[in-house]
């Protein structure tokens, strides 16, 4: 019976990070992974890495940390994760002010410029100039999701790590504190600590263990493009998102009791429209948020693809009508918009990395930060960031 240092439960960009550096610091590392082929939001993320938005001295530190290593990762990982920079365009409705729009992102660690309508059309020219009153731009950088998760599976596994592909039913335990690993449907995994990095069902896997956490998750929808002719310069979205509203509202500690039910809907959708196109050319068009307690909750896809072209089309009308597929999954959140990082309180062994709301920007650092922790270095910013905050 094989025994590892760390057994890390999911495979996504999360894990595959933390995965990596672990076994970079020489730690015996098993990646649990049920989908053998990625999914989620590692599989239809748009990309973006907003680098430019920390509002606090920790999220500005977090952000300057996960620039300069997307920056090298390629080179680091020997695989192209898809790194460039490109505009960012957040367009600003027709009926809304743009001076107002401009001052809500004044706190922002990296000022963006208000521009006219034909400023913003300028930048990108698929914009519907009828349609917006300006908009507010930045660089922004973008990645493949799928070719970075791939990069650190592959040098994880080069540093001697073991992937496995099963499904986790419940933590392992010596006794009631302490987790010894996990069990799967077709196996048992022993190990001296695990860390869930199963995103959106992260609470569900560690509320049934005993030990449940403040995290929470979107029904995220969104139409993906085959590689077409038309040309989508920068990633395209809304200067008034509404998204990171509706996880604030959707995560307040009086509704927690909604959430441990199924068929619950603790908030009415968003939807915040924008797309941006891959290097291959195919474009992700989206984005509809619904906050649904089922994971497995049924969807319209029809009247959600309906709603999404309309929108869409109305700022970008060459993308309506465009040849796509629906597409579906979960995105974790907080409630504060901070990831929960670090053991849980009352059971040794069992740690937690999850509740991204800007992941790209965060998780690479992160990743390394909570690695070197592992090895017996302090560190007073993942303290920050420990599950145990909201109790």
């Amino acid at each position: 019976m094989r025994t590892y240092d760390w057994i890390v439960v999911g495979a996504g960009i999360t894990g595959a990070a933390l995965g990596y550096e672990l076994a970079k610091q020489g730690f015996s590392v098993l990646l649990l992974e049920r989908h053998q082929a990625l999914q989620g939001a590692t599989r239809f993320g748009y990309g973006g890495i907003a680098y430019w938005s920390g509002t606090t001295d920790l999220t500005r530190q977090l952000c300057t940390e996960g620039i300069a290593l997307q920056r090298t990762l390629s080179e680091e990982l020997e695989a192209n994760t898809e790194f460039r920079d490109l505009d960012l365009v957040l367009t600003i409705a027709a009926d809304e002010d743009p001076d107002t729009i401009a001052q809500s992102y004044a706190h922002f660690a990296m000022p963006l410029q208000l521009v006219s309508v034909a400023e913003a059309c300028e930048l990108e020219p698929l914009l519907n100039p009828a349609a917006i009153a300006g908009a507010l731009t930045v660089k922004h950088g973008h990645i493949s999701t799928t070719a970075t998760t791939t990069a650190y599976t592959q040098s994880f596994t080069r540093l001697g790590g073991t992937v496995q592909f099963d499904q986790v039913e419940t933590l392992l335990r010596s006794e009631e504190s302490r987790v010894t690993g996990v069990i799967g449907t077709h196996g048992t995994y022993h190990s001296a600590n695990v860390v869930v990095c199963a995103g959106a069902l992260s609470r569900s896997l560690l509320k049934a263990a005993g030990n449940p956490v403040r995290l929470y998750f979107t029904h995220a929808e969104l139409i993906e493009t085959p590689p077409v002719e038309v040309q989508l310069r920068s990633l395209v979205m809304p200067a008034n998102t509404k998204r990171f509203q509706l996880e604030a509202e959707a995560s307040t500690a009086v509704l927690d009791d909604l959430w441990d039910q199924l068929g619950n809907e603790p908030m009415p959708p968003i939807l915040d429209a924008g797309a941006i196109q891959l290097l291959n050319g195919s474009l992700r068009i989206g984005q509809m948020s619904r906050v649904l307690t089922d994971p497995n909750a049924p969807i319209d896809a029809g009247a959600s693809e309906v709603a999404m072209r309309t929108k869409v089309g109305k700022v970008l009308p060459a993308l309506a009508d465009l040849p796509g597929t629906w597409h579906h999954c979960l995105i974790a959140f907080s409630h504060d918009r901070l990831p929960l990082i670090g053991a849980l309180p009352h059971t040794e062994g069992i740690h937690l990395f999850s509740g991204f709301s800007n992941p790209l920007a965060i998780v690479p650092p992160l990743a390394r930060r909570f690695a070197k922790k592992a090895t017996g270095q302090k560190d007073e910013l993942l303290a920050q960031l420990s599950p145990d905050r909201f109790a």
